[in-house]
Protein backbone atom coordinates (compact mmCIF):
# COMPACT_ATOMS: atom_id res chain seq x y z
CA UNK A 1 0.00 0.00 0.00
CA UNK A 2 2.55 2.87 0.96
CA UNK A 3 4.23 2.25 -2.77
CA UNK A 4 1.56 2.64 -4.33
CA UNK A 5 0.44 5.58 -1.83
CA UNK A 6 3.96 7.18 -3.24
CA UNK A 7 2.99 6.94 -6.57
CA UNK A 8 -0.58 8.73 -6.46
CA UNK A 9 1.03 11.29 -4.48
CA UNK A 10 4.25 11.71 -6.59
CA UNK A 11 2.88 13.91 -9.21
CA UNK A 12 1.53 16.24 -6.95
CA UNK A 13 4.29 16.41 -4.59
CA UNK A 14 7.01 17.04 -7.59
CA UNK A 15 4.45 19.91 -8.39
CA UNK A 16 5.26 21.55 -5.15
CA UNK A 17 8.53 20.82 -4.48
CA UNK A 18 9.39 22.05 -8.25
CA UNK A 19 7.01 25.56 -7.65
CA UNK A 20 9.57 25.62 -5.33
CA UNK A 21 12.83 25.61 -7.95
CA UNK A 22 13.89 22.21 -6.84
CA UNK A 23 13.53 18.52 -8.77
CA UNK A 24 11.74 15.81 -6.82
CA UNK A 25 14.64 13.24 -6.35
CA UNK A 26 12.40 10.70 -4.42
CA UNK A 27 9.72 10.24 -2.77
CA UNK A 28 9.27 7.04 -0.13
CA UNK A 29 5.99 6.42 1.83
CA UNK A 30 6.53 3.87 4.55
CA UNK A 31 3.61 3.23 7.63
CA UNK A 32 5.61 4.11 10.88
CA UNK A 33 2.87 2.66 13.91
CA UNK A 34 -0.15 4.20 13.00
CA UNK A 35 1.13 6.95 11.20
CA UNK A 36 2.42 6.73 7.85
CA UNK A 37 6.40 8.59 7.13
CA UNK A 38 6.10 10.41 3.97
CA UNK A 39 10.73 11.70 3.30
CA UNK A 40 10.23 13.48 0.28
CA UNK A 41 14.39 14.05 -0.90
CA UNK A 42 14.68 17.50 -3.37
CA UNK A 43 17.64 18.76 -5.08
CA UNK A 44 18.78 21.35 -7.27
CA UNK A 45 21.83 21.87 -9.49
CA UNK A 46 22.40 24.95 -6.87
CA UNK A 47 22.72 22.71 -4.14
CA UNK A 48 19.77 22.88 -1.38
CA UNK A 49 19.85 25.40 1.51
CA UNK A 50 18.31 24.87 4.96
CA UNK A 51 15.90 27.07 4.64
CA UNK A 52 14.83 26.26 1.50
CA UNK A 53 14.11 23.03 2.69
CA UNK A 54 11.91 24.61 5.18
CA UNK A 55 10.38 26.26 2.48
CA UNK A 56 9.39 23.57 0.32
CA UNK A 57 8.65 21.48 4.01
CA UNK A 58 6.15 24.24 3.88
CA UNK A 59 4.70 23.84 0.53
CA UNK A 60 4.43 20.23 0.35
CA UNK A 61 2.27 19.82 3.73
CA UNK A 62 -0.12 22.10 2.04
CA UNK A 63 -0.85 19.95 -0.67
CA UNK A 64 -1.35 17.04 1.08
CA UNK A 65 -3.51 18.94 3.31
CA UNK A 66 -5.41 19.63 0.08
CA UNK A 67 -5.47 16.02 -0.52
CA UNK A 68 -6.00 14.40 2.83
CA UNK A 69 -8.17 11.93 1.71
CA UNK A 70 -5.02 10.47 -0.42
CA UNK A 71 -3.22 9.86 2.66
CA UNK A 72 -6.17 9.29 4.52
CA UNK A 73 -4.50 9.29 8.93
CA UNK A 74 -1.93 11.12 10.07
CA UNK A 75 1.66 11.78 8.66
CA UNK A 76 5.13 12.63 9.59
CA UNK A 77 6.77 14.38 6.55
CA UNK A 78 10.44 14.61 6.16
CA UNK A 79 12.21 16.51 3.42
CA UNK A 80 15.92 16.37 2.99
CA UNK A 81 18.21 16.86 0.44
CA UNK A 82 19.93 13.53 -1.32
CA UNK A 83 23.37 12.59 0.97
CA UNK A 84 26.63 11.67 -0.55
CA UNK A 85 26.50 8.21 -0.68
CA UNK A 86 23.46 7.98 -2.78
CA UNK A 87 24.62 7.02 -6.03
CA UNK A 88 24.96 8.18 -9.67
CA UNK A 89 22.13 7.07 -11.68
CA UNK A 90 20.37 9.90 -13.62
CA UNK A 91 22.75 12.38 -15.94
CA UNK A 92 21.40 15.00 -13.48
CA UNK A 93 23.43 13.09 -10.45
CA UNK A 94 26.85 12.92 -12.60
CA UNK A 95 25.91 16.45 -14.04
CA UNK A 96 25.76 17.91 -9.98
CA UNK A 97 28.84 16.12 -9.03
CA UNK A 98 30.92 17.99 -11.62
CA UNK A 99 35.09 18.21 -10.62
CA UNK A 100 34.23 15.16 -7.76
CA UNK A 101 35.86 12.08 -7.28
CA UNK A 102 34.14 9.33 -7.80
CA UNK A 103 34.47 5.30 -7.56
CA UNK A 104 32.42 3.54 -10.51
CA UNK A 105 31.28 -0.27 -10.68
CA UNK A 106 31.69 -1.23 -13.94
CA UNK A 107 28.92 -4.02 -15.35
CA UNK A 108 32.72 -5.92 -16.62
CA UNK A 109 36.02 -4.82 -15.89
CA UNK A 110 37.63 -3.60 -12.13
CA UNK A 111 35.81 -0.44 -10.09
CA UNK A 112 38.09 2.44 -10.67
CA UNK A 113 38.25 5.39 -9.57
CA UNK A 114 37.87 8.99 -11.81
CA UNK A 115 37.23 13.02 -11.73
CA UNK A 116 33.82 14.31 -13.10
CA UNK A 117 33.67 16.13 -16.12
CA UNK A 118 31.56 17.64 -18.29
CA UNK A 119 28.00 14.61 -18.03
CA UNK A 120 25.57 14.06 -21.35
CA UNK A 121 22.44 12.38 -21.52
CA UNK A 122 24.20 9.35 -22.74
CA UNK A 123 27.84 9.30 -20.94
CA UNK A 124 30.31 11.07 -18.72
CA UNK A 125 33.29 12.71 -19.10
CA UNK A 126 35.70 10.95 -16.49
CA UNK A 127 39.22 11.28 -15.85
CA UNK A 128 40.94 7.84 -14.66
CA UNK A 129 44.56 8.04 -14.25
CA UNK A 130 45.35 11.17 -16.12
CA UNK A 131 43.23 10.08 -19.31
CA UNK A 132 39.94 11.57 -20.07
CA UNK A 133 37.16 8.96 -21.27
CA UNK A 134 33.82 8.78 -22.34
CA UNK A 135 31.64 6.36 -19.85
CA UNK A 136 28.57 5.41 -21.34
CA UNK A 137 25.70 5.43 -18.20
CA UNK A 138 24.98 2.29 -19.46
CA UNK A 139 27.96 0.33 -18.58
CA UNK A 140 27.96 1.43 -14.74
CA UNK A 141 26.80 -0.62 -12.95
CA UNK A 142 27.38 1.67 -9.55
CA UNK A 143 29.03 4.70 -8.94
CA UNK A 144 29.59 6.80 -5.85
CA UNK A 145 30.79 10.00 -4.81
CA UNK A 146 34.19 9.56 -2.68
CA UNK A 147 34.76 11.71 0.25
CA UNK A 148 37.61 13.94 -0.34
CA UNK A 149 39.46 15.47 2.70
CA UNK A 150 41.78 18.29 0.34
CA UNK A 151 41.51 20.31 -2.30
CA UNK A 152 41.53 18.38 -5.62
CA UNK A 153 44.72 18.92 -7.39
CA UNK A 154 44.42 21.85 -9.93
CA UNK A 155 45.84 20.54 -12.72
CA UNK A 156 42.99 17.55 -12.83
CA UNK A 157 40.38 20.45 -12.92
CA UNK A 158 42.27 22.09 -15.67
CA UNK A 159 42.43 19.28 -17.93
CA UNK A 160 38.17 19.01 -17.43
CA UNK A 161 37.73 22.35 -17.52
CA UNK A 162 40.00 22.60 -20.87
CA UNK A 163 38.28 19.23 -22.08
CA UNK A 164 34.63 20.86 -22.20
CA UNK A 165 34.94 22.05 -25.45
CA UNK A 166 34.34 18.54 -27.07
CA UNK A 167 31.29 16.99 -27.48
CA UNK A 168 30.49 14.13 -25.31
CA UNK A 169 30.58 10.62 -26.84
CA UNK A 170 33.24 11.79 -29.46
CA UNK A 171 36.24 9.67 -29.99
CA UNK A 172 37.70 6.26 -29.27
CA UNK A 173 36.40 6.47 -25.49
CA UNK A 174 40.13 7.77 -23.82
CA UNK A 175 41.67 11.17 -25.05
CA UNK A 176 45.47 11.30 -23.61
CA UNK A 177 46.90 13.82 -21.47
CA UNK A 178 48.14 16.75 -23.42
CA UNK A 179 51.33 18.14 -21.93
Amino acid sequence: MPNELASRLEPLVAEAVEAAGFELDALDVQQAGRRKLVKVVVDSDDGVELDKVAEISKAVSAMLDRHEHLIAGAYTLEVTSPGLDRPLTKPRHWRRARFRLVRVTPHEGPAFVGRVGAAGEESVRILVDGQIRDLPYADVRKAVVEVEFKQPPSGELKLLEEDDCGKIGEGTGTKEESR
